[in-house]
């Protein structure tokens, strides 16, 4: 029962996840986008009102004209949107997944004692510690090098170098899957730390300026700025973490920190390519398609170093006719059952089998294993998820003789 309400607690906080990370990454894109396409007024009462942009859009069978004033407005509006729950809500849900998902049953999700054998209360503080350290360094990095001359390049490069660390970190310490929805989750909590400790207090401080007639500090909209654009190029690595997980042969793979930090790379550069792109329509920037070439040249180089061996082909007996057919067939589905079922028993009953049935799964009798076939097949030989984290120790023999009774027809008795 306690397996079905985290199956519910999983699915609903997975659903609320994905509609906040919505809101939140297309207004961020869409800020990015207004940004880049912006031009100077030529509306002269605009220009005196201090505008240093314009776009004219139509949508939705409307015409929309948002207008910017870098500093300040000449007066402040009596209802002002702010853009900062999108990002709270997100990482409040998404904590809480990671919670529900890997902090609760870390021995069974977030440890691979193959990698590292430790209590599971040392894996949690250590994976809430990537959160912590990451989100300090990246801190001071922009600190310090933020406002110099290349501040930006300088940064960039430095963060770089900071996720290839952590991502080494995080894929020789915990479980594949673990450690790419941890790297991800890692950059998305300083996504929002951004949000909730430089830009709105930088706008909160710009509104109090203006309130009370002070001169507006510009600082505060160039350091909101800068750490907005910083998070447009999280955005891609993120998702690219997220959504890892449902693909075991990307954190499966033998160099799988490589295979993260390449994917994490190629999201980057071809986020940059989008963003460049809008002011180039503008003749604001030079030519972005070496950027998206660059993403995807490291994508396709990705695709063929990972590619599987050649499998040899498996030898096809002679069909025999008749009555002796039915016999063999009987026979030969029968032993591969016994010989499947021996694995199952080794492999897999401690998790679904009489006295535990996780995900409301049972897998030590004939009739069960044949209404799972399918599940068994996908789970244990296409993706290679069960065992969870290979925590006992299926070979790949015997996911191969899973799969041959499998495509044999799952055949569970004469």
């Amino acid at each position: 029962m306690e397996s079905y309400f985290l199956d519910w607690a999983n699915l609903l906080l997975r659903w609320v996840h994905v509609i906040t990370a919505i809101a939140w990454i297309g207004s961020s894109f869409y800020f990015v986008f207004l940004d880049s396409s912006l031009t100077p007024p030529e509306d002269e009462d605009l220009k005196k009102q201090g505008v240093s942009g314009e776009l004219w859009a139509v949508h939705g069978g409307g015409f929309y004209h948002p207008v910017k004033f870098a500093v300040s407005p000449p007066q402040l509006p009596k209802h002002l949107h702010w853009f900062f729950w999108e990002s709270y809500s997100t990482w409040i849900s998404g904590f809480a997944l990671f919670t529900v998902s890997y902090l609760y049953s870390a021995s069974t999700y977030l440890i691979d004692k193959s990698r590292m054998d430790w209590a599971p209360a040392t894996a949690i503080v250590v994976a809430l510690g990537f959160f912590v350290v990451f989100w300090l360094l990246y801190d001071a990095i922009c600190r310090i090098f933020g406002q110099r001359k290349n501040g930006d390049a300088i940064v960039g490069a430095l963060v770089l170098v900071l996720v290839c660390v952590a991502s080494w970190l995080a894929c020789h310490w915990f479980a594949g899957r673990a450690a790419f929805l941890l790297v991800g989750a890692m950059i998305a909590t300083s996504m929002s730390a951004n949000v909730f400790f430089w830009i709105i207090p930088g706008q909160r401080t710009v509104i109090s300026q203006i309130k009370a007639g002070q001169p507006v500090d510009p600082i505060h909209g160039k350091r909101g700025k800068q750490r907005s654009v910083h998070n447009t190029y999280f955005t891609l690595p993120v998702l690219f973490a997220m959504l890892s997980n449902h693909y075991s042969f990307t954190w499966s793979h033998p160099q799988n920190w490589l295979v993260l930090i390449l994917m994490m790379f190629a999201g980057a550069a071809i986020r940059q390519f989008f963003v460049m792109r809008h002011g180039y329509k503008l003749g604001r920037n030079g030519n972005p398609l070496p950027y998206a070439l660059v993403g995807v040249a490291v994508i396709v180089c990705a695709i063929v170093w990972m590619r599987p061996a050649p499998m040899a082909t498996p030898v096809v007996n002679a069909p025999v006719s008749g009555a002796a057919s039915a016999d063999k067939t009987g026979a030969s589905g029968q032993n591969d059952f016994k010989a499947v079922q021996a694995v199952l028993e080794q492999r897999c009953y401690m998790c679904h089998g009489e006295q535990v049935q996780m995900k409301n799964l049972r897998l030590d009798s004939p009739d069960s294993v044949k209404q799972h076939a399918q599940a068994i097949y996908q789970q244990a030989v296409v993706q290679k998820l069960m065992p969870m984290n290979n925590a006992t120790g299926i070979t790949d023999a015997e996911r191969a003789l899973i799969g041959k009774w499998f495509e044999a027809g799952a055949a569970t008795g004469p």
